[in-house]
C-alpha cells in the first residue's frame, strides 16, 4: 500500500484560517464529498464521533483524524496544511498545521490499521513535514506525499 493509492489530487488543500476543530471537520467532509463523492455530513459525523474517544492530534503540529464509515468501499485519504495553526488538544498541546485524515468503510478491520501507519510513518517524517510546511501548492503537496513512500520503499 502506498499513499497514492488512498489520495487524489482534488483530495489535498490548502485552507486559510481555521477557528475549530469542528470546522475543520467541516471542511474534510467537504473535501471528501467533491474529491470523493462522500456524504460531507456523514463524514463530519464520523470524524466527530471518533475525536470524542480522544484527540486524534500526534504531535509536531500533526493531526491524523479518521472515522469508520457505513457506505465506503475503499480507504481514502485527505490532506490539509493549514495556513495558521490551530488549537487542537493535541498530545504535546501545540497547535497543528498538517492534517491527514483517513475515511475507510466500517468493516475495513486491519486494512484501516496498516493505512493509518501508513501515514503516521510518512507523517513522522521531518523532512517530508519540512517540505509540506514550505510549499502551498496543492500539486507539489501531492507530489511530495506521495514521492516521500516510494522514496522510503525504495
Amino acid at each position: 500500500m502506498n499513499l497514492a493509492k488512498l489520495l487524489t489530487p482534488g483530495a489535498v488543500r490548502v485552507l486559510g484560517q481555521m477557528t475549530s476543530k469542528k470546522r475543520l471537520f467541516q471542511e474534510l467532509g467537504e473535501v471528501a464529498a467533491q474529491a470523493y463523492g462522500l456524504n460531507a455530513a456523514q463524514a463530519f459525523d464520523g470524524l466527530q464521533e471518533r475525536e470524542s474517544l480522544g484527540p486524534t492530534g500526534v504531535g509536531n503540529g500533526i493531526a491524523l483524524p479518521h472515522a469508520r464509515l457505513e457506505g465506503l468501499t475503499q480507504i481514502v485519504g485527505l490532506f490539509v496544511r493549514l495556513e495558521k495553526p490551530l488549537e487542537y488538544d493535541s498530545v504535546d498541546r501545540q497547535p497543528i498545521d498538517l492534517a491527514f485524515c483517513l475515511l475507510a468503510p466500517k468493516d475495513s478491520g486491519v486494512d484501516h490499521l496498516k493505512a493509518l501507519a501508513l501515514v503516521s510513518r510518512t507523517m513522522r517524517d521531518a523532512s517530508v513535514c519540512a517540505k509540506l510546511r514550505a510549499n502551498s501548492d496543492p500539486a507539489k503537496l501531492y507530489a511530495i506525499l506521495t514521492e516521500a513512500k516510494a522514496i522510503q520503499a525504495a
